[in-house]
């Protein structure tokens, strides 16, 4: 029989790894060692973000499930590069301080927690589990080891949404009611998220296919199910995990809440007819309780698949003072401006009526003649981020300046399940056909 998910985490929490003991301390401005679990897509683009854009990294071992992956590693990165099929080997070695795991899904709980327990720093890609009840093991090993683990939803390192924080923390658009997040992508966008390419190697041979479904339902061989694992619910989130993980992050950064009280959501599968098992299209409502931090408001979420548009996403902040929205580059601040007087209907009064009205209408607030100075000023401020800013960028400088300091990121554990939480839950919401309460303190489906 297989063995289930929270056997393997239940494993993984009572056996640590070797390699733990006597694990290597990075000095201030040391170079830190990195292996990469996972190397397609995501996993390739935070390696050269760490080597390229940040820089005081190194990429010394690789562990990905598929041959030619490995291959392309060594000639990417180096023909001395360590590369494995089987990520423990690599979490064996002692000249690694920190891992990127970009695995599928199904994956990031169970590699971040061994990881960790091999006395290794981690950084892991949104969501940062899979199922809710895997980030209890997740927290549970980062407090055990004492490790570092970020995951990698990069809004919580960006300058534009501190400013938000900051804009709104300082009362610029006054009680929140609130907020609609989207995100518009092009179906040609989800060729290359949810239909990568499958390359003509693909074969039982080339993928180590068993070590895949260890950890889920055992299938047959399935290139397709290998590759486009973001459609299938036994390894990805759909929708949810991969971009209303992003908005609930961003939200809970620049608000500096602990989540939802509640969410629903609905969907279905309006464009792409290729088998796969989760919606193409999402539409969800979190309910946000009043707490320390902000009145109660709703967050409405939506993901819409268009064609030949750009790939955009954003946020309406709707308070009683004014509205902020948040665009890829910038931040704008639309305040709500009261009129001069307040103005009248009064065609339904006779005559006499609208006569009487108006002189006392015009007593209180006498007509102003036309001039320059009476014209209306919009109230609109907008911050841009530099032309060249990256928050992935940034977000990974923050993750290797915490391996060097050992100082605490935003984004630990607990952030991190308590955006996968609700996102997750969106999915229970669509499937179920019901509104799924959620504990955003103790994180957990109530």
């Amino acid at each position: 029989m297989a063995a289930t998910r929270r056997q393997f985490l239940s494993a993984a929490a009572a056996a640590p790894l070797a390699g733990a003991a006597g694990q290597r301390t990075v000095p201030a401005n040391g170079r830190i060692q990195l292996g990469a679990i996972g190397l397609g897509g995501r996993g390739t683009a935070d390696v050269h973000v760490a080597l390229d854009e940040v820089g005081g990294a190194a990429l010394v071992a690789v562990a990905d499930l598929y041959a030619g992956r490995r291959t392309r590693a060594r000639e990417v990165f180096g023909k001395d590069l360590f590369v494995t099929a089987d990520y423990r080997e690599l979490l064996a070695r002692k000249d690694i301080d920190a891992v990127i795991v970009a695995t599928p899904d199904h994956w990031h709980a169970q590699a971040s927690i061994d990881a960790m327990n091999a006395g290794k720093d981690v950084y892991c890609e949104k969501p940062m589990v899979h199922s809710i009840e895997e980030g209890h093991a997740v927290i549970a090993a980062e407090r055990q080891t004492g490790r570092i683990i970020q995951v990698g939803s990069q809004r919580v390192s960006s300058i534009i949404y501190r400013k938000a924080q900051e804009l709104i923390r300082d009362g610029a658009i006054g009680s929140l009611n609130l907020i609609e997040a989207w995100w518009e992508r092009p179906v040609d966008s989800d060729e290359l998220v949810f239909r990568n390419s499958i390359p003509p190697d693909a074969a039982a041979a080339t993928i180590d296919w068993d070590r895949f479904v260890a950890n889920t339902t055992r299938r047959p061989f399935d290139a397709q199910r290998f590759f486009w694992w973001h459609n299938y619910r036994d390894y990805g989130t759909g929708i949810p995990g991969d971009l209303f993980v992003h908005l609930f992050s961003g939200v809970h950064f620049v608000l500096g809440s602990e989540g939802p009280v509640r969410v629903m959501a609905t969907g279905g599968t309006r464009f792409w007819k290729d088998g796969r098992e989760i919606p193409d299209l999402m539409l969800g409502l979190a309910d946000y309780a009043e707490g320390a931090h902000h009145p109660a408001f709703n967050l409405g979420l939506r993901v819409n698949f268009e064609q030949g548009s750009e790939e955009t996403s954003g946020f309406r902040f709707v308070g009683e003072k004014g509205i902020l929205h948040i665009h890829g580059d910038g931040v704008r601040l639309d305040r709500h401006t009261r009129p001069s007087e307040p103005g009248y209907n009064i065609e339904t009064f006779a005559e006499a009526g609208q006569r009487e009205f108006l002189r006392g209408y015009r007593a209180k607030y006498p007509a102003r003649p036309d001039t320059p100075e009476s014209m209306r000023v919009t109230p609109v401020e907008e911050f841009l981020a530099p032309e060249d800013y990256s928050d992935h960028a940034a977000h990974m400088a923050n993750f290797l300046a915490a391996v060097r300091s050992r100082k605490p990121v935003v984004e630990d554990a607990v952030f991190g399940l308590r955006a996968a939480g609700p996102a997750l839950l969106t999915n229970a919401s669509h499937f179920e056909r019901k509104i799924c309460g959620w504990d955003p303190k103790a994180m957990e489906r109530v």
